[in-house]
């Protein structure tokens, strides 16, 4: 008999996650790397002054790319034009949820000068405990409607043949989610609102099979 479970989750989020973009482009690579690690220590700089470690500023991406620009020439053909260099650098900020704290960072961050896009997000410290529980209770739906099937069938469960699970990773967002893409005008004014962010709701599946009797 196979069985497919499902657990289901809602827990209050206790971690913000920022997540950062500086972008930096100039004509002359040495200009553009130094402008770019110029802005990081400035960002690391602003975050520290608050309260927070530098090495908390996590790195997730880091590209230079060659940047062209197209034209038309005299005889009308499309043409690409070397325009410079420019330089993206990713990266993730997380602490515990504090809104207060979380007003006073994105202020740091504003003064800094580096003006990076950011957006914000709310998840869960421990997520190792979320999928051993949701586990759990996948594992216990599957149980249950198998006895269920069994009964009504007139047969008897088994032993557990094989579990099937895929072991992917778990998506431990709330569905609230917050972005600047001005002039960071917003993040001023950002201490003073009153942000209660949505529960993160998760769940997961696992199939099981018994044998019968």
């Amino acid at each position: 008999m196979t069985v497919k479970g499902s657990g289901n989750i809602k827990a209050k989020p206790d971690l913000i996650v920022i997540t950062m973009e500086l972008t930096t482009a100039t004509p002359e690579y040495a200009k553009t790397t130094e402008r770019a690690a110029a802005e990081l220590e400035a960002l690391r700089k602003a975050i520290v002054s608050v309260g927070h470690e530098g090495q908390s500023l996590k790195t997730t991406d880091f590209n230079i790319a060659t940047e062209y620009e197209s034209y038309t020439d005299a005889r009308g053909y499309l043409q690409q034009k070397f325009k410079g260099y420019s330089c993206t650098h990713r990266l993730k900020l997380e602490f515990s949820l504090d809104m207060k704290f979380l007003g006073k960072t994105l202020a740091a961050i504003s003064a800094s000068g580096a003006k990076p896009w950011f957006e914000l997000g709310f998840s869960i410290k421990d997520k190792d405990a979320i999928q051993a529980d949701l586990l759990e209770k996948a594992i216990a739906n599957a149980a249950e409607k198998a006895t269920i099937l069994a009964k009504a069938s007139g047969v008897s469960l088994g032993e557990i043949m094989h579990i099937d699970y895929s072991w992917g990773e778990l998506r431990l967002y709330s569905d609230t989610n917050l972005s600047d893409e001005t002039d960071h005008s917003m993040i001023a004014s950002f201490s003073k609102m009153e942000i209660e962010p949505e529960d993160v709701e998760v769940n997961d599946t696992v199939t099981v099979v018994w044998n019968i009797q």
